[in-house]
């Protein structure tokens, strides 16, 4: 799992979950969200994508199986949370090819998940995958002041609400987590999330570890400009065989 809000505020807690994939991998799905419940699976149906460090190509036998499984639709919209993370997954996965997929904000997604390992085990494919999500989005800019403003609110953004979320993941509990996503607003992507879960426990990796939590007050304070009005949070996990 890893943020999507770009290199300056995200970047290196993005990379620290990419970075503890499998090198090897054949193909990595990137899992993207900003989708509410009732939206098909959106799949990027180019044949590759480029990124500054050169084209990836897209698994385009993975996609066809796994569209017609989950009977999803063409992205055609502007949307941040693949294309963020396409730089750093072509640098740590130089082999890998790519499946560019969003998923919808509901349990069906965990489904998702699953269907995607068990079609990289149909293919014979070292399959990963990159859930896509930024943690609560609170301020002024996003209309949600719970806690007012100020240090004492950044506080619980940390300690409470981002908090209560990855212990949801960490737990492998979607209806927990896409219950803290949407009625706590503590993750603009849960759809990715619930895809990581389901991908996890079919590959049996039951429990996630954090690797990394910031939030985008970090940098800016660390310029000097003050504590922002605004300001959202990140996290990088992954799942291992043995923790």
């Amino acid at each position: 799992m890893a943020p999507h809000a770009g290199w300056f505020y995200s970047g290196a807690i993005a990379a620290r979950a990419i970075s503890a994939l499998d090198r090897d991998a054949d193909t990595v799905v990137v899992a993207g969200g900003h989708l509410p419940a009732g939206m098909p699976p959106l799949f990027a149906e180019e044949d590759g994508v480029e990124t500054p460090l050169g084209t990836m190509e897209i698994d385009g036998e993975f996609r066809e199986i796994l569209k017609k499984a989950l009977g999803g639709s063409e992205d055609t919209y502007q949307d941040n949370t693949v294309e963020i993370q396409l730089p750093m997954a072509a640098y740590f996965l130089p082999r890998a090819r790519l499946l560019w997929l969003r998923l919808p904000a509901e349990g069906a997604s965990f489904e998702a998940g699953k269907r995607i390992a068990q079609t990289g085990i149909a293919l014979k494919r070292k399959t990963v995958l990159i859930a896509s999500t930024d943690l609560t989005h609170y301020g002024y800019n996003y209309g949600f002041i719970p806690r007012g403003a100020g240090e004492k609110a950044l506080e619980w953004v940390k300690t409470v609400n981002d908090a209560r979320f990855l212990e949801a993941v960490e737990a492998g509990d979607p209806g927990m987590v896409l219950e803290r996503a949407e009625r706590e607003k503590a993750a603009c992507s849960a759809g990715a999330v619930l895809g990581a879960l389901g991908f996890a426990e079919e590959r049996g990796l039951p429990k996630g570890k954090l690797l990394a939590y910031g939030t985008s007050a970090d940098p800016i304070g660390q310029e000097g400009s003050g504590l922002p009005d605004s300001f959202v949070g990140y996290a990088a996990m992954a799942w291992y065989k043995s923790l």
